[in-house]
């Protein structure tokens, strides 16, 4: 019955355990809740992710229509009014080189990473003005450029745009849309028998916080993109053809046809580079394992520590007869759940790896000293130290593992038990059961027991 209730009391305090882990993964996640808040003031002062989406020829038109309409007495009556309208016409072919440039600005203890986007996009439109009704007389007025942008505050001087060997000044706002960007009237020459065909060029600088997204709307499009930052994520709705990541960073191509694309589509109803439903490339400069996901990842290992420190004690305690407390078992458990909350701390001020090493030799030595006491026998003391040392060295390993931390985890978890299993395979639980723990007689000389 004793070593029932033992056992009933183990597993009690191990969910007791569960309190302040609970409340350190709240703090962890509340941290990371002012790491975003960082993110966005940067972006507020700095620039926001941006988007691109054009560039899209519009020319707009009137009409002359005739309306039979009804009057108050019921008499038919004809009457002529002017429609206006607008028509829509994407690149043939687009090309977009550009250069990220990183840098990292902070916002109080964290970290944000920015670019600034250096690029030469080059597109070929080849348009045709519909041929008129002969009933309905129509007058085509300015054409222009829409180039939509994200953020405009991202903009860095004053991008060029050509259309051949001719200069377009670059106006505010997207002309055509009720959306961020930029647009830049053609000339009235632009417009020869019917018909827009020209090439343009656009060279820019354009600033944005952590992710960037780029809508092919032309037929035919073509994006490379190179940085020297060696964690890019690639998302979006296309991934890049055979892209080059290595520790000196990455460089990426997308082929992208208007066939496998509804972007045209998603434009002409009215959708902004802004919005996720509208298909495009999508790139994040990103850390593999941040902080807080690694302090988040190590904080679900907490309940393992304790579970196995307090097996480790439950086995002294019955096999070798040497009490041990519940508020031992419960002190103990606390200084494991303390480390988390120091190796937060810690880590924000300095590297992960050395806050890391510094929270686990002083939650080590802690532990070590103590449990020499508990466990009457200095030795032991050091071997469970050794134990932890163990296990938070595999630990930081899972930690910086960013794709094979379940399998690592697995086999870790499996090797432990293995070793449990292993060391008391010829304990006889029934006997040990039923064996009554005498007094404990401890020796003030060595503090052992005698």
């Amino acid at each position: 019955m004793r070593l029932a209730f033992k056992a009933i009391m183990v597993v009690v305090l191990t969910l007791a355990i569960l309190v302040p882990l609970t409340m350190v993964r709240g703090t962890i996640n509340e941290r990371q809740a002012y790491r975003e808040e960082a993110v966005e003031a940067v972006a507020q002062s700095y620039a926001r992710a941006q988007g691109m989406a054009g560039p899209v020829l519009v020319v707009p038109y009137s009409e002359e229509v005739e309306l039979e309409e009804t009057d108050a007495k019921g008499v038919l009556r004809k009457r002529q009014t002017t429609v206006e309208g607008r028509w829509l016409y994407f690149p043939k072919t687009l090309t977009l080189d550009g250069k990220l440039l990183p840098s990292i600005r902070k916002r109080g203890l964290h970290q944000v990473r920015v670019y600034e986007l250096q690029g030469r996009l080059d597109a070929t439109f080849d348009a045709r003005i519909p041929e008129a009704d002969p009933m309905r007389p129509r007058k085509i007025g300015t054409p222009w450029l829409d180039i939509g942008i994200a953020d405009v505050r991202g903009l860095s001087g004053t991008p060029v745009l050509k259309t051949g060997a001719t200069s377009l000044p670059v106006l505010q706002g997207q002309q055509g849309r009720d959306e961020a960007g930029v647009h830049a009237l053609l000339p009235d020459t632009a417009i020869v028998d019917g018909k827009l065909a020209f090439p343009l060029q656009f060279q820019f600088a354009l600033r944005g916080t952590e992710a960037l997204r780029v809508t092919p709307l032309a037929d035919s499009n073509r994006i490379t993109l190179a940085s020297a930052w060696p964690h890019p994520q690639f998302n979006g709705d296309f991934l890049p053809r055979a892209p080059r990541v290595d520790g000196s960073g990455f460089r990426a191509e997308w082929d992208v046809s208007s066939l496998a694309s509804n972007a045209q589509a998603q434009y002409r109803a009215g959708r902004s580079e802004k919005s996720v439903e509208m298909d495009g490339i999508g790139l994040s400069l990103v850390e593999p394992v941040d902080l807080y996901s690694k302090l988040d990842r190590a904080s679900k290992y907490g309940l393992l520590f304790v579970l196995l420190t307090f097996v480790g004690f439950f086995m002294f305690e019955t096999i070798r007869q040497l009490p041990i407390h519940p508020i031992q078992y419960l002190l103990v458990g606390l200084a494991l759940a303390i480390f988390f909350l120091l190796l937060l701390g810690l880590s924000e001020h300095i590297a992960f790896g050395i806050a890391y090493f510094v929270a686990s030799v002083a939650c080590i030595g802690l532990l070590g000293f103590y449990l020499a006491h508990v466990l009457r026998s200095r030795a032991r003391g050091v071997g469970f130290a050794a134990m932890l040392g163990l296990l938070y060295a595999a630990l930081y390993g899972l930690l910086l593992s960013e794709d094979n931390a379940l399998v690592l985890g697995a086999g870790l978890l499996f090797a432990i038990l293995a070793a449990v299993m292993i060391a008391t395979r010829k304990v006889d639980w029934y006997q040990v059961a039923a064996r009554a723990p005498g007094p404990v007689r401890i020796d003030p000389t060595t503090d052992h027991v005698a």
